[in-house]
């Protein structure tokens, strides 16, 4: 039987299209041997680094500096000997897919874990790192250091930002960054700013800003102080480019963890219902419509009023918070909350008096009206299950008697029964109480506030409430 050949150029044709496409492969997956900087190959400096680290002194020779205050951390300049490679890896970086990281605690775009990449630059980069240098770093710091690979790119531009934390995970032993950054100045920003640490071991103040540089790496033990942040990119066109990771191994021992203590907890003010006729907008004083506010509420347990007070109110508000000299304090640690709060003794008389107004009594019971909590002793109680009307009674006469703005009648009744409850007759009896600050947020300030008002051991469940809900008020 007769066969059909394909004609001799269709088979040369796709023969050397394979082969290019073979090379093409070859060529991607080819690992460029990454030469690391002499310091790491130089055996007397390696000596010198181990010494150093173990007794929590400085040490430079060259490229290399070792610095143990705040807390032991290591600089390598021109860590890649070659500038070229240094340039193709950077080339290489900027390739990948990246994909934006944001909340309220950091805001950059990340590459995926770079592991398994087969760019040639980066294959040969991470052969470097978690070969030759972990074997150098596990002898300077005598542990064992697994073969882990845990590394991946950011890119921090205009605004991105990375506050205050530890970097503490469960196998992570020592971290690393490697910059691949155009010429940088402590005025773009973006410096990996190194924190004090109390006698409770929380963060306190940036003694060490470290400004980035072209091809160098900074490495630190991750410890119990080793705080931490990388401050706002203020460059408008220049793009913070890094390699990050961390080398694994035993992580240090750590003492149980401090707990910082809430914000101050009040009653509210005896105030009666003719300061919201002075600053509410009518609108939300209408019975029919707090109803209907209700109920929106009740259905996706959020509610957004706008133009809630009055409108010259807020003007005059507005402008006294923006033209007055009102004292601002930092509060912290900086890993717990990070803001400033107005001096009470410096507000300005309105901005005192809106504050009167929201920690009134006539404001607890309006906001009870709204969301249909029982923040108000005059506001039926939730749990009317067992259809006991004396007890509830008796749980409003004891409500009665510590919220009411009328003479309460004995000492005991007074006191603020918000953070501790009292027990009366088996019931609870407990006064509404608020947290509230005059705060100023800048650019990525941050605060776990909210979580104060919780108690300890609902705060995970409550972080995960107030992350979701801080999430959807972005977006009005």
């Amino acid at each position: 039987m007769a066969t059909t050949k394909r004609p001799q150029d269709e088979c040369s044709s796709t023969d050397e299209k394979k082969k290019k496409k073979k090379k093409k492969s070859e060529k991607e997956s080819r690992e460029e041997p990454a030469e690391l900087c002499a310091a790491v190959e130089d055996e007397q400096v390696k000596r010198a680094v181990t010494e150093a680290w173990s007794r929590k002194t400085t040490y430079s020779h060259g490229d290399l500096e070792l610095d143990c205050q705040p807390f032991p951390h290591c600089i390598f300049r021109n860590f890649i000997s070659s500038q070229a490679f240094a340039e193709n890896l950077k080339k290489e970086l900027l390739e990948l897919n990246f994909h934006e990281k944001s909340n309220d605690l950091y805001k950059f775009k990340q590459s995926d874990d770079l592991k398994k990449r087969t760019e040639p630059h980066i294959a040969g980069l991470r052969a470097a790192l978690f070969g030759r240098f972990r074997s150098w770093l596990g002898e300077v710091l005598g542990v064992e250091l697994e073969p882990t690979v845990d590394i991946s790119c950011a890119k921090y531009e205009y605004t991105d930002v990375l506050l205050c934390h530890d970097d503490e995970l469960e196998g992570r032993r020592v971290a690393f960054i490697l910059y691949l950054v155009p010429p940088w100045q402590s005025s773009d920003g973006g410096t990996l700013d190194l924190y004090t640490t109390d006698s409770n071991l929380q963060p306190q103040s940036i003694v060490k800003p470290l400004v980035p540089s072209w091809n160098t790496l900074v490495l630190f033990e991750v410890s119990p102080v080793s705080f931490h942040q990388v401050s706002e990119v203020l460059s408008q066109d220049k793009c913070r480019l890094s390699l990050s990771g961390w080398f694994h191994g035993p992580s240090l021992e750590r003492p149980p963890r401090h707990t910082v203590a809430p914000v101050q907890r009040n009653p509210h003010l005896p105030r009666d219902e003719t300061v919201l006729l002075e600053w509410i907008n009518p609108i939300y004083l209408d019975i029919s419509y707090q109803e209907q506010i209700q109920e929106n509420f009740e259905d996706s347990s959020e509610i957004q009023l706008k133009g809630f007070l009055k409108e010259e109110k807020f003007k005059e508000v507005s402008e006294a918070l923006r033209l007055s000299q009102i004292e601002w304090k930092k509060r912290g640690p900086p890993n717990k909350r990070c803001y400033e709060a107005a001096a009470l003794d410096s507000l300005p008389q309105c901005v005192s008096a809106c504050w009167e107004l929201l920690h009134s009594e006539a404001f607890f019971l309006l906001l009870s009206n709204f969301t249909g909590l029982r923040l108000h002793y005059l506001c039926p109680a939730d749990d009317e299950e067992n259809g006991d009307e004396e007890k509830d009674k008796k749980q409003q006469d004891d409500g009665e008697a510590t919220g009411s703005s009328n003479e309460p009648s004995s000492a005991d009744s007074r006191a603020p029964l918000c953070a501790v409850g009292k027990y009366v007759d088996g019931l609870m009896a407990a006064t509404p109480c608020c947290t509230m600050e005059r705060q100023r947020g800048q650019n990525m300030r941050w605060t776990s506030f909210c979580l104060s008002a919780v108690p300890a051991g609902s705060q995970s469940l409550a972080a995960s409430h107030v992350m979701s809900l801080m999430k959807r008020m972005r977006s009005f």
